[in-house]
């Protein structure tokens, strides 16, 4: 079958290089972005007298039952087609006979695809804001739920402080935030109507482009043609900021990962979201969680493939920016369902705070507490660190902790100490002692989940 390029050549290429060269597979996730900007671009022409009126009612009409037809199931892709944009072109001409050849006029398919594509991951990025949104509240709701709950922070894998359950989830609803907001920025530069550039140079004819772009929901309008048909510096934006955000989730499922395990065994996950094994009855394994982590290393991979794509392509269009799609909608698709599976891993999960507990009080996390006793005291810090450390060794040697270390054995290493140290190095004390802004006690919690949560409502 001869293309509707056909003029220069003849048209017909071999059913191999057809293949190759087609993207209908992929791009045709973008028929209703196509046939939306076809739509508008039918009633620019029509409003800047470049078609008749009765020519831009008969194509409207044209594409809004094409557009149905996909929708309802009645009309599958023709997988010959080239693209999407060669494949509603050639259902419109069909269906309405040379009118539908006037629709092409004064649009290149360069500045068509880049118009497809910006229009489709404006909507897809209101989704993902949408579904990060949801998960920041599942944070915050599960915070708020084991916002007094005591387990040992750790620097290095090693216990180091106690904080509360609730503390560490607002942790990654803070990382989640920084996400969103980024998210936001990118959207901002994506909502730039290319349309009109044409194939790279614009065109003879008396467009109005900032009609068209207004007409789709676009900000303004690209102001170099050659950039316009030519970057996806949008694509690689939002690549970056999804690869930022799998990367919080896959630190926060290696976290699920540790804490469910016996070693651990700080949460319970869901059999809703863990699986078992073919051989050892015994295991549930959070396949969902180490799933998330292992999706991280794919979005990284989908955004350096179009980073490389990219950096050696001259001005303007080139074939290669065919690549630009799969890896961005793979990138898209994974997140929305990692996003979906995180929210529900949170929103069933229990955590078990008397093993928590348990664990915070066998670390030596109130060590610096301590020594901050001293420090209260009057004794200067450097002093009272190496005290400090010398009677978390003597602890260790007597299998104590200091809890229960002897008043008068810790008298030998100052006169300093008294009755009330017990008190202080209690972990309930040591974590509401932490009354700093964004600190681990129940108040400044409680403060940080109302910040969230007055966020999520605005």
């Amino acid at each position: 079958m001869a293309k509707m390029w056909a003029g220069r050549t003849g048209g017909v290429t071999e059913k191999l290089a057809d293949d190759f060269n087609s993207s209908i597979r992929f791009d045709c996730k973008m028929y209703r972005e196509d046939i939306t900007g076809s739509i508008a671009h039918a009633k620019m022409l029509a409003k800047c007298g470049i078609i008749e009126e009765c020519d831009k009612d008969e194509l409207v009409a044209g594409l809004e039952g094409i557009l149905g037809d996909i929708d309802n199931g009645k009309l599958d892709f023709d997988p010959d087609c080239e693209d999407i944009h060669m494949f509603v072109e050639q259902v419109l001409t069909e269906r309405i006979g040379d009118v539908g050849k006037k629709l092409h006029t004064a649009r290149s398919r360069n500045d068509q695809v880049a118009l497809d594509i910006r229009m489709y991951l404006r909507a897809r990025t209101d989704e993902i804001i949408e579904k990060t949104n949801n998960l920041i509240e599942a944070f915050t709701n599960k915070a708020n739920e084991y916002k007094a709950a005591i387990m040992p922070g750790y620097t290095h894998l090693q216990r180091a402080q106690p904080i509360t359950f609730g503390h560490h989830l607002m942790a990654y609803a803070m990382m989640l935030l920084r996400d969103v907001d980024r998210l936001h920025d990118c959207r901002k530069r994506m909502n730039i109507s290319p349309i009109g550039c044409c194939a790279l140079a614009g065109t003879t004819y008396n467009t109005d482009r900032r009609y068209e772009a207004e007409l789709l929901g676009f900000d303004g309008i690209t102001l170099n043609s050659l950039d316009g048909v030519s970057d996806r510096d949008f694509s690689v934006e939002l690549m970056s900021d999804i690869a930022l955000m799998m990367m919080h989730l896959s630190r926060f499922s290696e976290e699920l990962i540790l804490w469910s395990s016996w070693e651990f065994k700080f949460v319970e996950l869901s059999d809703s979201y863990t699986t078992g094994s073919s051989i050892m009855p015994q295991k549930k394994n959070p396949d969902m969680a180490e799933l998330v982590r292992g999706k991280t290393g794919r979005v990284y991979g989908d955004l350096t493939t179009l980073l490389t794509s990219l950096k050696g392509l001259p001005l303007a269009y080139n074939k290669d920016m065919q690549e630009d799609k799969e890896c961005v909608f793979d990138s898209v698709e994974t997140v929305i369902m990692c996003l979906d599976i995180t929210k529900g891993m949170i929103e069933t999960m229990k955590a078990l705070p008397d093993n928590m507990l348990k664990a915070a009080q066998k670390g030596f996390i109130n060590a610096t507490d301590l020594a901050d006793y001293l420090v209260k005291k009057g004794m200067p810090f450097r002093q009272a660190y190496k005290i400090s450390g010398s009677i978390v060794a003597d602890c260790i040697k007597k299998e104590l902790v200091l809890e229960t270390y002897p008043l008068e054995e810790y008298k030998k290493h100052s006169d300093i100490f008294e009755d009330d140290l017990y008190t202080e190095i209690d972990l309930k004390t040591c974590v509401e002692k932490r009354i700093s802004e964004g600190g681990t006690s129940v108040g400044s919690v409680e403060a940080q989940i109302k910040y969230v949560k007055e966020l999520l409502n605005k």
